[in-house]
């Protein structure tokens, strides 16, 4: 186009006579009528589709969110998920500031908090709520019942269990999200292989979640597989984690984590307790690895954050109804090793084992 207007002028240019009047108008006549007629071809509204032609993304619509994130505990894998989640939205041209408003609250593995914390968000008539952990989700869950307020969760370990889902994993509500589901297989034999000797394994778990009494059948399951016998000690609230924790150590060869919030939040105490009884602790994903766990079979709670995130993104955009959408699973994990864990215990990891981790922290992260 841009060349036949640059040869057009320059035959006009090169005449020794001037064109007499309607001859010019002869010439842009048509170009005026070819112009009028293609904008008037359009929508109003609509823009042109050259990006349509070159598979640029769509604009999303303009409109403003507002999000409410409840975070059950402060640890960091739970960060991890929240990070994660907005890293997912951004991906997908929700950024907060631009056109999402973000209200996040932490409840501090408080029960009756993340209760409040939920029925405030309705209250106020936010777009959406997001949950981290299982007991928010059920808070939310439970609050946002009789509105038209979408709910996404996040690491949330068994959501049949926590009655979020139906036994063939269809949503009870106008909810959906993602599972944070422990390969406790994978992490036994790991154990295993590292403490061919180990006979006791314990666990500490709080009464109240249903996530971790949902992976704590799991182990129970497995855990005659791999010839361990499994000690478990429940709990209340943090405030039991010292006693408990004394009388564990008295018991078993080693511990094991579950994505149990509340034990989480002291993982530092139970740590330094079991690093005086020479017990080596399992995590259960990399953050606690880094804190001092000797190892674990585990997930990555950023990923898993970012898959919550593209999940919250079609809701928002109107592609789906939350409750349409089933729960997902993420399913890879990964093998992580702390090697000044290991030397403070006395426990020499094999060269293979080694090789085949996709992390090795070589000192402790200071909480």
């Amino acid at each position: 186009m841009n060349l036949h207007i640059r040869q057009a002028s320059k035959r006009l240019n090169s005449s020794s006579a001037r064109p007499k009047p309607f001859a010019f108008l002869s010439l842009i006549l048509p170009l005026c009528i070819c112009l009028l007629f293609t904008a008037c071809a359009r929508e109003p509204g609509q823009e042109p589709s050259q990006s349509n032609v070159n598979n640029q993304p769509q604009a999303i619509d303009s409109s403003h969110f507002t999000l409410g994130i409840s975070q059950f505990a402060q640890h960091p894998s739970l960060d991890n998920c929240r990070e994660g989640f907005l890293q997912g939205l951004a991906a997908e041209g929700f950024v907060e500031g631009k056109n999402l408003t973000i209200d996040y609250q932490n409840a501090n593995a408080d029960m009756a908090v993340a209760a409040q914390i939920s029925e405030n968000f309705v209250g106020k008539k936010y777009d959406m709520i997001m949950a981290i952990a299982t007991p928010s989700a059920m808070h939310a869950f439970n609050a946002a019942r009789d509105t038209d307020i979408s709910v996404i969760y996040t690491a949330v370990s068994d959501p049949v269990a926590a009655g979020l889902a139906d036994e063939e994993g269809k949503s009870l509500g106008n909810l959906t999200g993602t599972s944070d589901a422990l390969p406790v297989d994978a992490q036994l034999k790991m154990i295993r292989e590292i403490m061919p000797q180990a006979k006791k394994l314990g666990i500490l778990y709080t009464l109240s979640e249903a996530n971790s009494e949902a992976t704590l059948a799991r182990y129970q399951d497995l855990v005659g597989k791999y010839n361990f016998e499994l000690i478990t000690v429940g709990i209340s609230n943090s405030s039991d984690i010292p006693l408990a924790t004394d009388k564990i150590l008295k018991e078993v060869d080693c511990l094991t984590n579950l994505t149990d919030n509340t034990v989480v939040n002291s993982l530092p105490l139970i740590l330094d307790k079991a690093y005086q009884k020479n017990i080596p602790v399992f995590g259960s994903e990399v953050e606690q690895v880094a804190l001092g766990c000797l190892a674990a079979e585990g997930l990555d709670y950023l990923a898993l954050g970012q898959q919550t995130g593209h999940m919250a993104a079609r809701v928002l955009r109107g592609e789906v109804q939350a409750g349409d959408v089933p729960f997902e699973t993420i399913t890879e994990a990964y093998l992580y090793l702390n090697l000044e864990a290991a030397d403070k215990l006395g426990i020499s990891l094999s060269q293979d084992c080694q090789d085949r981790a996709k992390e090795v922290f070589t000192e402790t992260l200071t909480p």
